[in-house]
């Protein structure tokens, strides 16, 4: 017992050791720093052991992460330096990605150490996945006095806390991600000690075969691969995440195949179906051989349709019966194909499967990996967890990133999810952390949700909990530089905050509220009393895009800062309309009935309606400006697919705004003393 103890209080002085030095993410599990220091300028990379491909790429990245800081280049040797260098040694195998059943801990494939003297430094590491991890840890480290770049004295040991750190991204329910993003999205996670992609794809990914499949919003094979190399470089593992019961709608759109689903051009498969099955077996063996990945996910989430249509369908079979037959038959498949299968389980969220059908939970394969999912805060999460615990079926546990139906990513909520179900999750033993990227209302711009994509990555690596309250700062100074970091770190926290007063006032799923129809009378008489909010969102988001913009003025960031610019924005913009309505509204009230001529035209004309600078004047003009930007970071991420679905709303709130604006021009037209004044319910267009 003496080990651990000394580790622990290790641990627990790992905030005072480093209070002078840069902040570190994932937090190292051991540290210690001395009062050398390693000067950058003249400094090499070699090898103390002969280097593969993967090893060279360590060297490479890290060369590369040096010379951006430093402004020169620093020189890769294969071999061992004769002057100060960073020497990298491998002990062991390359084995470069996640097996099958991996392990953390001081000792496991992916854990390193680092030594840094005056003198020069070691990077050593039984794989190359922990030379990867040791040299993304260096770059981190890198500090600078009176002019000089240098390396602090400092010996590392670190491993993970989870063997296994994934994260999912949505391709079907919102836009597709072009390749050039999804790579991005790797390299970017791999930064953080990320090793697992699961690219979740209900029918978009090429399938021979299947040619009336989204023919339009699908990743050709070519495309699949090159990705995967991009991310087996990285030692990330890219793993199919599929839906091979539910979520099958675009299957069963198509004509060809809408009798093979339990309500014709429904969303689930008929799991009686001899057709059925043998189409799932043909894309079974078709993705096992274009994924190398270990691990095969099969889906299995949110059956809606099981007890509504399934049971019919399939001659009257109770619909517990029918689900786990499914599952069982859907991962011997996988098996055959020499992959370990993985399943969405509904315990209290979805169709919430296990708690309708508890029986289910003893007839579960031992080897199969659950993955029981929520994304909501709750005070623990061992509902979650526990009863597959007590089976002794294998876990992975999946928390997610706040940002699929909301105006900008909700952080606060996001990373209390991911805290508190690790924490639960490891008390029961769970293997991995999936932090799931949903898209589900199609409009949000996923380069907003980096923050909380790297806050998982960093959580499932480290040991200690993450300190939430220091994340924003700590993680923008470990990757912009310091005049940037010192205007990122604010600007995240203040739309963050922006985000959340916006679900407070405004109802959840914000990016719809922003397009609900404003005037109307229940919408204004329950926004009345919120007024002071309103405008507080608006200062928060326009602070926010202050910071935003300094920061683009250092820095010509083009990847992480404009979709938090357009955020900000549309924050801005949500306020602002719902303000305006109460004060138009309020117009009316002023008036009366029988209001002067002069009167409405001051506060239905200049104030409302003038055709420069009038309230209904601003929001058609930063409507269609927003409209203009959010179409170019859109097509920076993405393919075309849905944009000009979403493009619609845009379009449809200008055009209510004109035709109110229309209306109050007829109205001024002719409009004299004594006459009666039509109420704005009259008068409001309908969206």
């Amino acid at each position: 017992m003496i080990l651990p103890v000394l580790l622990c209080r290790l641990l627990l002085l790992v905030p005072a050791l480093c209070a002078d030095h840069n902040p570190l993410i994932p937090r190292p599990q051991q540290i210690r720093y001395g009062e050398g220091r390693l000067a950058l300028k003249g400094v090499t990379i070699s090898f103390e052991s002969s280097p593969l491909a993967e090893d060279l790429f360590a060297a490479d990245q890290l060369a590369s992460a040096l010379a951006d800081l430093t402004g020169a280049k620093l020189p890769v040797l294969s071999g061992r330096a004769t002057g100060r260098s960073i020497a990298l040694y491998r002990t062991g195998a390359v084995d470069p990605l996640p097996g099958a059943d991996d392990r953390p801990g001081p000792d496991s494939r992916e854990s390193y150490e680092v030594r840094i003297r005056s003198a020069g430094a070691e990077i050593r590491a039984r794989t190359s996945a922990g030379l990867y991890y040791a040299a993304e840890t260096v770059r981190q480290l890198v500090e600078e006095r009176a002019g000089e770049k240098f390396l602090p004295e400092v010996e590392i040991h670190d491993w993970p806390a989870l063997a296994y750190r994934g994260f999912m991204m949505d391709t079907s329910h919102g836009p597709l991600p072009t390749e050039d993003e999804v790579k991005r999205q790797i390299d970017f996670l791999a930064r953080w000690k990320a090793n697992q992609y699961y690219f979740y794809s209900e029918a978009n990914i090429e399938l021979r075969g299947y040619p009336l499949l989204n023919p339009g919003a699908r990743y050709s094979e070519q495309q699949i691969r090159r990705m995967i190399d991009y991310a087996r470089a990285r030692h990330v593992d890219v793993v199919p995440c599929l839906e091979l019961y539910g979520h099958l709608h675009d299957l069963f759109r198509v004509e060809r195949y809408a009798d093979l689903s339990a309500i014709p051009h429904g969303g689930e498969i008929n799991p009686r179906n001899p057709q059925t099955q043998a189409l799932l077996h043909d894309w079974v063996a078709q993705l096992a051989a274009l994924f190398p990945s270990p691990w095969f996910h099969v889906g299995m989430d949110e059956p809606w349709e099981l007890e509504k249509a399934g049971a019919p369908a399939a001659g009257g079979v109770e619909p517990g019966k029918l689900y786990i037959e499914q599952l069982k038959s859907i991962t011997a498949l996988v098996r055959q194909f020499g992959k370990r299968p993985m399943f969405w389980a509904d315990v209290n969220s979805g169709a919430r499967i296990f708690i309708k059908y508890p029986e289910l939970l003893s007839q579960l394969p031992k080897d199969v990996i659950a993955v029981p999912w929520h994304y909501e805060v709750e005070p623990n999460y061992a509902a979650f967890v526990e009863p597959f615990a007590r089976e002794k079926v294998p876990q992975v546990f999946a928390p997610g990133i706040w940002c699929w139906d909301e105006i900008a990513p909700d952080f606060f909520r996001s990373f209390e999810n991911i805290d508190g179900f690790l924490a639960d999750a490891r008390k029961y033993g769970a293997m991995g952390m999936i932090n799931t990227g949903w898209t589900d209302a199609s409009q949000v711009l996923y380069r907003t949700a980096l923050p909380a994509m790297a806050y998982g990555a960093a959580a499932a690596w480290q040991q200690a909990p993450m300190d939430r309250t220091r994340f924003f700062a700590d993680y923008t100074a470990a990757f912009y530089s310091a005049p940037v970091a010192a205007e990122v770190a604010p600007a995240l926290e203040l739309l963050a905050k922006a985000q959340q007063r916006a679900q407070t006032v405004l109802g959840s799923e914000t990016i719809f509220r922003l397009w609900d129809e404003p005037l109307t009378p229940a919408r204004l008489n329950r926004l009345a009393p919120h007024r002071e909010s309103l405008r507080e969102i608006r200062l928060l988001a326009e602070e926010a895009q202050e910071h935003l913009d300094r920061a683009l003025a250092l820095n010509a960031d083009t990847y992480s800062l404009p979709s938090l610019v357009i955020a900000a924005r549309m924050l801005d913009y949500a306020g602002m309309k719902y303000i305006y309505a109460l004060e138009m509204a309020g117009y009316f009230k002023t008036l009366g009935s029988h209001p002067s001529r002069d009167d409405v035209h001051f506060y239905l004309g200049w104030e409302s309606s003038a055709r420069n600078h009038g309230r209904i004047m601003d929001l058609m003009d930063e409507i269609s400006d927003l409209r203009g930007v959010y179409q170019s970071a859109w097509l920076a991420e993405y393919t075309d697919h849905r944009m000009h679905s979403v493009l619609g709303r845009w379009e449809a709130e200008y055009e209510y705004w004109r035709r109110l604006q229309t209306r109050l021009w007829d109205l001024l037209h002719g409009f004299k003393d004594g006459d009666t004044l039509p109420a704005l319910e009259e008068l409001r267009p309908r969206m």
